[in-house]
């Protein structure tokens, strides 16, 4: 074991750090990229469908590197040291297009860059959330630490989400990445320097690629939890960039909505956060975490039939608390699946785990990009200076319809997954 325990702030703090360039990064890529600089949306969905296979490939090879890694520090943190400030600088690459970049290559480049970021968030999320199990052992460690990173990282996204179309009105693009990726750097750097992992065991066997993955890939509670938190990630992923789609086209409102909009469903999020971990210690983890995602699911409803700031305030309200509860469960039913796999197997591979996790997470890009096609073709939405003869229902469609059916996926697989006695877990209610 470690001489030094790693307290919950300091590790939670980090959520901040890694939630404030990828946040976005993914929210307004779509913004920056079409409704600017002329990327059409068959385009981005070409990006979105390309980096998701690539994401497949680097996850699970980052977590192989991660867990066979041995150094003094641990396994985790050298890869953070090393990855985030390759990240900061791949991040403000994106949204700074150097000046030699013709209009005909700015898809290439949209493509490179957005591929390069986001393979070195997964490098950076691989670490961070394997170290989650690995430092904090037991249910209410673990809630209690998550409410904290959760916290966190709705304070990143109200700043990186909500206060970005301001921030950018007075910065531009360019000069917002710069900021946040110095700012996102420094926390994690903070964070990962400040985290004792235990002393890796020499003598313990390491984990085997193609061995992990077969036992991953039979591991029925990881396909249930990836796919339930897939469905879920391309609701909430696809919401957060339709917000400029929507507040344009659909409320007919300017960039001030979008910051009102999205700060509403961040800032309800940051309160709700405290309750839902209640509600898990008085009701359950399982119970709770299905209560949730049926609320996300039907909070988009009143977004629908919006046709003003008023309306749509309220079903941001309705969003905030159900996403609240999402994210307050979603990793506390993560780990448990990694503590089964370590019961079953006794290998210590969370590296592995966690990366694969990320990557089902991230597979909502085939949804995502899945989205944005068939705004293209169904409503001859192609970009912002081409939006169509229905732009208000194209956006309506990105912003509650495409999100309605992923939660309703998301519901559905949930139910399928459960723990019992013999897994450690506490009988489910």
């Amino acid at each position: 074991m470690s001489e030094k325990k790693t307290g919950a702030l300091r590790y939670a703090v980090g959520m901040f750090g890694t939630s404030i360039p990828i946040n976005m990064f993914k929210t307004y890529a779509a913004a920056f990229y079409v409704m600017q600089k002329g990327v059409t949306t068959a385009q981005l969905s070409l990006v979105l469908l390309i980096y998701t296979f690539v994401d497949a490939i680097d996850n699970p090879v980052y977590g192989f590197l991660s867990d066979r890694t041995r150094t003094r520090w641990g396994r985790r943190r050298l890869w953070l040291v090393i990855g985030t400030p390759l990240l900061v600088l791949a991040f403000i690459g994106f949204y700074n297009i150097p000046g030699f970049i013709g209009q005909d290559s700015i898809f290439g480049y949209m493509l490179l860059m957005y591929i390069l970021t986001g393979t070195l968030d997964s490098l950076i999320n691989a670490n961070y959330g394997a170290l989650f199990p690995e430092l904090f052992k037991n249910d209410e460690e673990r809630a209690k630490t998550n409410a904290l990173r959760q916290a966190f990282q709705l304070v990143a996204m109200v700043i990186s989400i909500a206060l970005t179309p301001i921030v950018t009105q007075k910065l531009g693009y360019g000069m917002t990445a710069v900021v946040y990726g110095i700012l996102a750097g420094v926390v994690i750097l903070y964070m990962a320097l400040g985290c004792h992992e235990e002393k890796a065991d020499e003598t313990a066997q390491k984990p085997q690629l193609f061995s992990t993955l077969k036992d991953m890939l039979t591991n029925s509670k990881f396909w249930m939890f990836g796919l339930t938190n897939a469905f879920y990630s391309a609701a909430m992923s696809l919401v957060m960039s339709a917000v400029p789609f929507y507040v344009t086209y659909t409320l007919g409102l300017g960039g001030m909505a979008n910051t009102i909009l999205l700060a509403v469903v961040l800032l309800l999020a940051v309160g709700c956060v405290a309750i839902w971990a209640r509600l898990v210690k008085r009701f359950g983890l399982m119970k709770v975490w299905r209560a949730a995602l049926i609320w996300l699911g039907l909070s988009f409803v009143p977004l629908y039939f919006a046709n003003g700031l008023a309306a749509a305030l309220i079903g941001c309200v309705a969003v905030g608390i159900g996403y609240a509860g999402t994210i307050t469960t979603m990793d506390l039913i993560g780990a448990r699946v990694m503590d089964d796999d370590f019961r079953r197997h006794g290998i210590k591979r969370e590296g592995i785990f966690s990366s694969a996790m990320g990557f089902m997470n991230r597979l909502n890009g085939l949804f995502t990009s899945l989205a944005f096609l068939l705004v293209s073709v169904v409503y001859g939405f192609e970009s912002g200076d081409v939006p169509g003869n229905r732009p208000d229902q194209a956006a309506r469609f990105l912003m509650v319809l495409f999100p309605i059916c992923m939660m309703f996926l998301s519901v559905v697989v949930s139910r399928f997954l459960h723990f019992s006695e013999k897994d450690g877990a506490a009988p489910e209610k």
